[in-house]
Parts: structure tokens; sequence; C-alpha cells
């Protein structure tokens, strides 16, 4: 496996991810290797030593850095010696099987969309997010940002996308997949969510369970939740803040700290052709790790492979 990894993208950079890199190579297979993009002399005069003649690492010059000031879409035009670019160049060429960044998130979309594609057939591609559940595993959540305003036809496709995740990089057989909403009635919601039920209900796509509450974030009555980027990003950001609350009053027990952010690492980005993951701008080098270890995880399962069949199938 062939990961790459933005050294210059984040708060900390490049300290924060090479120090990251430092923790996460043990984790790794002998055969893995991480592929640095960043100015060479930089890169070279702040890693570890130890590390730097490592045959599990490559360096990739690639000075300029897209910073979180930068418009996404003309930085991506302008800066072509980015470390971002650069990463996507050898992911579309086939050169990495994976590509991680904590940088300019607008930037990895902006190349998650136009330089390695959408996968045909999957009308927006989505962000995810993993919400620990109570009695272990995880809560697929999406969308979580991407596509605010989203459209039933749109949401549909993410229980397809999210089913396909929970059960390819989580292993969960018949993942069970809920409709986010205000009661579990069929009638409840807004026109969107009761528009995108009707869709749902006899669907043989997926596993769908019916409309699920905020509340059933947290348990195992749902394995994947769907909602618009709107909702989902308002969600996430909420219970960030609440963990950080409880982080500051001293409340915090085994459970409460799988919500730091540093053990998750990162949001994939499903529906396009490679396997990408966003890291938080203020990844520590724990998160640093762990977003690469997310990042082998879904490049190993090949989910973007398993997509395109399923979307290809799609109707036939």
């Amino acid at each position: 496996m062939r990961l790459g990894l933005d050294v210059l993208g984040g708060d900390f950079a490049p300290q924060a991810t090479l120090n990251g890199l430092k923790l996460l190579l043990p984790a790794l297979n002998n055969e893995d290797v991480v592929v640095l993009f960043g100015e060479d002399s930089l890169i070279r005069d702040q890693i570890d030593p130890s590390l730097l003649h490592s045959e599990q690492i490559e360096i990739v010059h690639a000075p300029e850095v897209i910073t979180m000031s930068d418009s996404p879409t003309k930085a991506f035009q302008t800066k072509r010696n980015s470390s971002i670019v650069k990463g996507f160049e050898w992911m579309r060429a086939g050169r990495i099987d994976g590509f991680a960044s904590a940088g300019n998130s607008g930037a990895m979309m902006v190349g998650s969309v136009y330089a390695i594609n959408t996968i045909p057939g999957v009308i927006r591609p989505s962000s995810v997010v993993l919400i620990p559940k109570v009695n272990g595993g995880h809560t697929v959540i999406l969308d979580v940002g991407t596509n605010p305003d989203a459209k039933s036809d749109v949401l549909y496709q993410y229980g397809i996308l999210g089913s396909l995740y929970a059960e390819h990089v989580l292993n969960i057989q018949m993942p069970k997949v809920g409709l986010l909403n205000i009661g579990t009635e069929e009638k409840k919601g807004n026109l969107l969510v009761q528009s995108t039920f009707l869709l749902m209900k006899d669907t043989t796509d997926y596993n769908f369970i019916g409309n699920v509450e905020g509340r059933d974030l947290f348990g195992d009555k749902a394995d994947v939740v769907i909602c618009d980027g709107f909702t989902g990003n308002v969600v996430i950001k909420q219970i960030q803040a609440m963990y950080r609350l409880m982080e500051k009053r001293g409340l915090l027990d085994e459970y409460f700290e799988r919500f730091n952010y540093e053990h998750v690492g990162g949001s994939p980005i499903v529906g396009i052709n490679g396997s990408v993951v966003i890291g938080h701008g203020i990844s520590s080098a724990l998160a640093i790790k762990n977003m690469m270890l997310m990042l082998r995880d879904v490049s190993s399962s090949r989910l973007h492979e398993k997509i395109k069949m399923a979307i290809g199938s799609y109707g036939n």
C-alpha cells in the first residue's frame, strides 16, 4: 500500500505531520510506503533522522502551500507545485493508492471531484464521519457538510454509499440504514425528508430501517444515518462542542474519550474514484497518525471499486 501524506497541510505543519509519521510507521505493514508531499529541504531538516533513510518513506518535492485562506478552486489552478496538487497528480497517475491532508479542505474537495473525478452515476460525493456507539463500534453519518442543499435522490444514494462504507470498511454485515428526522413516523419532518423516505421505504439497494432521531446516533438502532450536509454539519459540531465542554469540566470517561477527534483522524470522501481523507486543520501528531490509518483502511477495502460496481448495477 502506497499512502500519500501532505506534509504542509494543517495549522501545525510540518512538525505535527512529521511527528505523526513517526507514530504511524510502527502501525503499518513493512511493505507499506508513505509518500510525503512538501518542500524537500524542509522535510529533510525536520524529519526524525532515524526515518530519513527508511524504505517506507518517499519524498516528493512540492514547495508551494495552499493555505487555509486561499480560494480552493483558484489555488488548485495556480499553485501547481503545491503539496495538495502534487498529491492528487500522483494519485491520478496511480502512483499512490490514497491521499490525505489536514490542509485546505476546499482544495481537497476540488481535487477529489475534478482531479480524481466522481464515480459515474454518483450524483454528489459525500463526506463521512464516524460517531462512537455506547456499546462499541461506530455509527456512520453522511453527509456532514459537503452538500448542504441535497435533494431526495442524493440522500437516497447516500444510503448506498454509507451502507457500502459500513460493510467494507467497518465490516458490518447488512448494515442498518436510518434517515435522520424529528420523529420516527413516516409523515414526520420537512418536505425533503418526507420525499426521501418515500424513495427509501421499499428499496432493495440497502437495509433501510426507517426514520431515526438524534438520540439514536449513539446506540445500536442504526449503523448508518443519512442526512443533508447542513443538518449533518450542525450535528457533528454540536457533538464536538459537547466533548470540549465535558473535557474542560473533567467529566470524561472511557466512552466519551472516544469522541476526541484525534482518535478518528479525519473524514473520508466517498463517491470518488479513489481514497481521500480530509483531516482537521488543528491536527496533532496523533490525529495525523489516525488520519493515515483511516486512509489505509479505506484504501485497502477498495471501497471506490465496490461503489462503482454497486452504482453500475443500480436499477438493473
